[in-house]
């Protein structure tokens, strides 16, 4: 079965909807390793946050699929000369398959490709292994720390009190 990598279009909303909700939050995350679902109760996204970033001229949202099935997404919007990487999400049951990596490697690609220098993301600081993988992966925790402010509970509902760590990895240039 073949694998490919592209943009994702408004038609692709409801799959990503269900993806990414699937792996962050409710039971069927916790099929997983990345799950949120201890931390955080409701919904990760929704279908008009999604159009939202799908319409955005600084973002683009990746897709992974085999054949026609949808395993894996990631955000990635362009601030200035730094890349901002979120939603990485990969299907509970298709995890530690190299899915993840594949993602961020094409996400690396797009910032080169849209001359950013590195990129960086937010994580929950308590999400140790995550942090962890992350870290295998080149990225280094800047010292940088971020209220986890909910504007919206369409993002979810804390459980208690959570930060973000900011992880940057610089890349190399072209």
């Amino acid at each position: 079965m073949s694998a490919s990598i592209v943009a994702a279009t408004l038609a692709d909303i409801p799959e990503i909807n269900a993806l990414v909700n699937g792996a962050y939050r409710g039971d069927s995350g916790r099929q997983g390793w990345t799950t949120e679902a201890d931390l955080i109760d409701g919904t990760r996204i929704d279908e008009d946050i999604l159009a939202n970033l799908i319409n955005r001229d600084d973002t683009t949202v990746l897709t992974y699929r085999e054949g026609q099935t949808l395993l894996g997404c990631v955000e990635l919007r362009k601030e200035g000369y730094k890349l901002y990487l979120g939603m990485l999400s990969v299907s509970p049951l298709s995890q530690n398959k190299g899915i993840g990596k594949k993602l961020m490697a094409a996400a690396e690609l797009h910032a080169q490709q849209h001359k950013c220098t590195s990129i960086f993301m937010t994580v929950i600081s308590v999400r140790e292994e995550l942090l962890k993988w992350y870290q295998r992966h080149g990225y280094v925790l800047t010292g940088e720390r971020k209220p986890f402010i909910v504007p919206d509970e369409r993002w979810g509902i804390p459980k208690g009190s959570l930060e973000f760590l900011v992880l940057e990895k610089k890349l190399p240039s072209r």
